[in-house]
């Protein structure tokens, strides 16, 4: 179980985000065109929805589907409207003793779906993220502003007339300068699937928001986040892992660092088949600072020095 991360720097997309496309567009067309429950929108709705929901990456999409060429399917992939489910983990908190504010998560989905990229972009802000899809998606990021986001699955089946989590965060990323902002623009947005999301900017503001279709957006000040939203439903492993990050916050011997250490421990940690801790993140939105941490590896990278790089993780044999 190998898997190779890069950490490169694309202010925008050209010619080496092209080649990504067309080298992946065909699992990219598997992702888009699932698992439905309806027929996937036109070329059209998708550009009408990201112009009236999100009009300040309308550019920024058309100028990729000029890319991209005349390539109908591939136009509605970059959109991420109304992608079909698909279910992962993760786990984060908020931090806000000595060393913080920090937002430490896990993400966890099977190891061979992942995309391994890590990105320095600059859109309409410099942006640091975990990328993944041909375009703009983001698992987890935070902006020159000092604004932080990581995304959860929040657990529900519905499926909704909305754009897939990862391209609203980028949205959140590249238009919000904080969480009162981002908190606005995530209440208006639509989502295509239940998700949860955590802010933290560089002044120790934070928000936990439960989203999805057919539901309000609930704005809470938890500080820690699963797999679930205001109730576990049938997923007790997102129960318990909630549990251990509430457990530790609420623990006055907690540092961060071993706050952090308790992110490489079950119930945190998975190793299971189809469900593995892919990497661990640090984000300090105040220093402009993030670790992305695997056990015995460390990638510390800022705005203010941002290093390309490559890692391979043998994550050994699935196990449970």
């Amino acid at each position: 179980m190998l898997k190779r991360f890069v950490a490169e720097r694309e202010d925008q997309p050209g010619d080496a985000w092209l080649a990504r496309f067309v080298a992946g567009r065909e699992e990219a067309a598997r992702w888009y065109l699932g698992r439905r429950l309806a027929e996937p929108p036109s070329a059209a709705q998708c550009r009408a929805a990201m112009l009236r929901h999100m009009p300040e990456l309308a550019p920024l999409y058309d100028k990729a589907c000029e890319l991209v060429g005349d390539d109908d399917l591939g136009h509605r992939i970059l959109s991420h409207y109304r992608p079909p489910p698909v279910t992962h983990g993760c786990s984060q908190a908020v931090w806000l003793g000595e060393g913080g504010p920090a937002l430490v998560r896990n993400y966890d989905f099977p190891l061979d779906m992942v995309s391994g990229r890590f990105e320095a972009t600059s859109w309409l802000r410099r942006v640091i993220a975990k990328t993944q899809r041909p375009w703009g998606g983001c698992l987890d990021g935070m902006n020159e502003d000092g604004l932080a986001a990581s995304l959860t699955t929040g657990g529900g089946r519905e499926q909704g007339q909305g754009f897939a989590v990862i391209l609203i965060l980028r949205y959140v990323l590249e238009a919000c300068r904080n969480v009162n902002e981002a908190v606005a623009a995530l209440s208006r947005l639509p989502f295509a699937l239940s998700h949860n999301i955590t802010l933290l900017d560089r002044t120790g503001a934070y928000a936990t928001l439960y989203l999805g279709p057919g539901r309000k957006p609930s704005v809470t000040r938890q500080r820690v986040c699963a797999n679930h939203q205001e109730v576990p439903l049938a997923r007790a492993f997102s129960a318990e892992r909630h549990q251990c990050l509430r457990e530790a916050l609420e623990d006055s011997s907690t540092t961060l660092a071993s706050l952090i250490a308790r992110f490489f421990a079950p119930p945190l940690y998975a190793r299971r088949p189809g469900f593995t801790t892919i990497y661990t993140a640090v984000y300090r939105p105040a220093e402009g600072r993030v670790d992305y941490l695997w056990p015995g590896k460390q990638w510390t990278q800022s705005f203010v020095r941002f290093v390309e790089q490559d890692y391979t993780h043998d994550f050994g044999p699935p196990r449970g």
